[in-house]
């Protein structure tokens, strides 16, 4: 699915050049579930937020199923980004104004769907990860659990065929991060998934399909288990 050559990553700061990204060479395969692990600013979510588009590489290629991902611009990334990749993120990043149903609904809205269109898909995916009674609740009513619940349902709202989750248990205690992983792997199943995990949980890695070990921007270990 993904093909990353001499990928390297610099930051411009006061003191000059910050390199993050040094000379990553990854192929992801269809289907897997992999995990990025490493210490802190190792570069995990740099390499993550790169192979989703979100950020540019200093040089080197990155191709998704064969499409170099930054020959597209503005508006086209945009739009492929909402098709194919979902994210899921540490901190939700859900909308506190709106309730669970309308975050989900959000990328089809803006894909262009009305809310009636909206409505039908947002509840089966609510519904899936658990939440059909917790429709019109807002973020702020919703525990920790509840709501990575909603921003998975809203990552795979488009049905994408990329998930990259960005310490998607970091916030929550051990119980419910379980939880959450299982929810994960039970719709990486459902979905046909490609899945990329950033983590510093070492029991979330190992039930992994393969872990990936990234410290001072290089990938060190590349373990299948």
């Amino acid at each position: 699915m993904i093909r990353i050559s001499g990928l390297n990553k610099l930051f411009s700061t006061v003191n000059g050049q910050l390199q993050v990204l040094h000379d990553i060479d990854l192929h992801v395969e269809v289907g897997q579930r992999i995990a990025v692990v490493g210490s802190s600013g190792a570069g995990k979510t740099t390499l993550m937020h790169i192979m989703g588009g979100l950020d540019h590489p200093s040089d080197g290629e990155v191709l998704f199923e064969g499409k170099n991902l930054f020959s597209l611009k503005g508006s086209e990334l945009d739009a492929f980004r909402n098709r194919a990749i979902g994210f899921v993120f540490q901190f939700h990043q859900l909308l506190p104004e709106f309730s669970a149903l309308e975050n989900v609904m959000m990328p089809l809205l803006i894909a262009g769907q009305s809310r009636k269109q909206a409505r039908i898909p947002a509840t089966e995916i609510l519904t899936e990860v658990g939440l059909k009674e917790r429709l019109d609740h807002k973020p702020g009513a919703l525990s920790g659990g509840e709501q990575q619940r909603v921003a998975i349902a809203r990552a795979l709202i488009q049905k994408p065929r990329l998930l990259l989750a960005d310490e998607p248990t970091g916030n929550l205690d051990r119980c419910t991060s379980e939880e959450i992983f299982g929810l994960l792997d039970k719709l990486h199943c459902s979905h046909n998934l490609t899945m990329v995990i950033v983590t510093h949980n070492d029991q979330i890695a190992a039930q992994m399909d393969r872990v990936l070990r990234i410290e001072d921007g290089r990938i060190t270990a590349d373990d299948l288990n």
